[in-house]
């Protein structure tokens, strides 16, 4: 019989540690549980090592736990926005599909909501399920998200559509902002978004930093916004991604305008 490998990510112990345990009553399953987001990181990662990679991640969707930035296991390195070293549900599920796209992710939530939900299935996830469902129900929706299933509540559908859609929409909406750019502009960008300063910009990019900062207005004007945070936020929607950093470059994290 073929096991199917899965990990219960809440920083809710009992619940977790309770939800293995029935899991793992089910003779085709192994189940581990980690109670925060470094656990679980932790957990990839040594599943790796081992030759023994999970298929299915059930992750909390309030999920919240602090990651040491020296040390971080390597799947942490691959989290979005994790320059603070937060891991909540929804950039967990991102990190780990960008590492391993193998292993299947199911949000576990205490309530429905659109929104959440549909930026869970952007991050890659495969279903949502609310927490109060029957074992049943869950052993389905992991069994059907290995055969590339995507689960939903029926009561999401149609506003995980509609979120979607809007978020098709702005995405366009930025993609066609980011193309009014200069070919010069969109580096600066791309610097921007790895979070370089001025400074590592014009050392990047052999420019004096009065012209980085010239540069650095007209993007925010283009784009139609008054932020550094703005602008990196509305080029992540377009799928404008960070510039390759080389190890000469020292400076980073400064201020950008």
């Amino acid at each position: 019989m073929a096991r199917i490998r899965v990990l219960v990510v809440d920083d809710h112990r009992i619940f977790a540690e309770s939800l293995a345990a029935a899991l793992a009553a089910e003779p085709d399953v192994d189940v581990s549980a980690a109670g925060s987001g470094p656990a679980a990181l932790r957990c990839l990662d040594r599943s790796v090592a081992e030759a023994r990679r999970y298929d299915v991640m059930l992750v909390d969707a309030d999920l919240g736990a602090a990651v040491g930035p020296a040390g971080a296991p390597a799947i942490a390195q691959a989290v979005p926005d994790g320059g603070e070293g937060v891991v909540d549900g929804i950039s967990l599920v991102a990190g780990v599909r960008s590492v391993q796209p193998a292993v299947r992710t199911v949000v576990l939530a205490e309530k429905d909501d659109p929104h959440r939900a549909a930026l869970a299935l952007q991050a890659g996830a495969s279903g949502w399920v609310a927490k109060d469902c029957s074992l049943q129900r869950l052993l389905a929706v992991i069994r059907g998200v290995l055969r590339d299933e995507t689960h939903l509540p029926p009561a999401l559908l149609t506003g995980v559509l509609k979120e979607l859609t809007a978020a098709r929409r702005h995405r366009t909406e930025s993609e066609q902002l980011v193309e009014s750019l200069t070919p010069r502009e969109r580096e600066v960008l791309r610097c921007m978004v790895a979070g370089l300063g001025r400074k590592a910009v014009a050392e990047r990019l052999f420019l004096s930093p009065h012209t980085v900062r010239t540069h650095m207005q007209n993007v925010l004007g283009k784009l139609g916004v008054h932020s550094t945070l703005a602008a990196v936020a509305l080029a992540r929607r377009a799928g404008v991604g960070p510039a390759e950093l080389s190890g000469d470059v020292v400076e980073r994290g400064g201020q950008l305008a």
